[in-house]
């Protein structure tokens, strides 16, 4: 079981393109309490991963995740902590984080991405240069560079292969992820066009710096994937907000939809509210029966956001083009299906 915390909703950026339908400036919002964390800690003594993000993680105090640590270490349990964050708090204050982040079971991972949608809380934007010194303080105070994350959107489409080529300078892997519509995000990338991304990124020679480019190389093949490319969410992952709601998906809680009854799983239950939705179970009735099935379906998120959003047929159609050079790059012999409009058909 891997668990997402969300401990505030409190952000000190204002990027337009973000997911949390929540965020505030206000210090006056609510905070995760501990006691909801541990008590899910104990009913999933396995948990490997403690996921963080927000908000953004560093508006809490360093005390809130060593007292985390002190639980873990106090009941010997195995979680990691993996935060995720813009990390100008800590350019501003590395002294403050940088026993945190030295810690050996804390890891820390960043975002970034081009095009004038990641903003200071001035309204100021986040450039290059911004992230540079931040990655840079963290090589100097905590000894690694870390990953980023970059989200995609309309605006900054044609930005995918300079980003994947400043994570090749970097000598980091980057995730390039498409904007799911939640949030200030009210319409999806639709997930065709970032394949096609990700395609050129394999053609440009740099898959090796990009996490997503990776998992489309071996996912016909049945190779293991995460978020945002998987569709088993509910057997291992659970969400807490910072108001201490209770989703299997981070994405889901985001909408607020699809909560599951905490104290139901407390007391030894387990909810599959995903993949109990039929709805959710594809895109297309044509999708059982072709071979990109596995790659074409993304998420549930994304299944549910291109049925929202009316992208379906579109996003097959593109898919379908781009069939052939995905099935070989997967190393497979798989004849592509003929793509069918099924509005046609009803």
């Amino acid at each position: 079981m891997d668990l997402i915390i969300k401990p505030t909703e409190l952000c000190n950026f204002k990027c337009s393109f973000c997911s949390s339908s929540k965020i505030t400036f206000e210090d006056n919002t609510a905070r995760l309490d501990l006691n909801k964390i541990f008590k899910f800690l104990k009913r999933f003594p396995d948990t490997k991963t403690i996921i963080v993000n927000g908000g953004d993680p560093l508006m809490m105090k360093p005390n809130y995740y060593w007292k985390i640590i002190e639980f873990l270490d106090k009941h010997d349990m195995p979680a990691t902590i993996s935060l995720t964050t813009n990390l100008y708090p800590f350019l501003m204050k590395p002294l403050k984080w940088k026993e945190l982040f030295n810690h050996h079971r804390v890891g820390v991972a960043t975002s970034f991405q081009y095009g004038g949608g990641r903003l200071k809380g001035d309204y100021s934007e986040f450039t290059e240069e911004d992230f540079w010194k931040c990655s840079d303080a963290m090589v100097e105070h905590v000894g690694y560079r870390p990953s980023f994350i970059a989200v995609i959107v309309e605006e900054n489409e044609d930005t995918v292969i300079q980003t994947v080529e400043l994570a090749k300078k970097m000598n980091v892997v980057c995730k390039v992820n498409y904007a799911m519509a939640s949030g200030s995000q009210s319409a999806p990338y639709r997930l065709s066009k970032i394949y096609e991304r990700y395609v050129q990124v394999w053609k440009a020679g740099l898959s090796d710096w990009e996490h997503n480019t990776q998992q489309m190389l071996k996912r016909l093949r049945g190779g293991v994937t995460i978020c945002p490319q998987a569709r088993n969410c509910d057997s291992h992952i659970r969400t807490i907000q910072p108001e201490g709601d209770y989703y299997s998906c981070g994405a889901f809680g985001d909408d607020l939809d699809k909560p599951i009854d905490f104290d139901y799983e407390m007391k030894g239950g387990f909810a599959t509210p995903l993949n109990d939705d039929i709805h959710l179970m594809s895109m297309k009735k044509d999708c059982f029966t072709c071979p990109m099935y596995e790659i074409c379906n993304g998420c549930k998120k994304t299944i549910k956001d291109l049925k929202e959003h009316n992208m379906v047929e579109d996003h097959c159609q593109h898919m379908k083009s781009m069939a052939s050079d995905i099935i070989a790059l997967n190393r497979l012999e798989t004849a592509v299906t003929p793509y069918i409009d099924e509005r046609e058909i009803a």
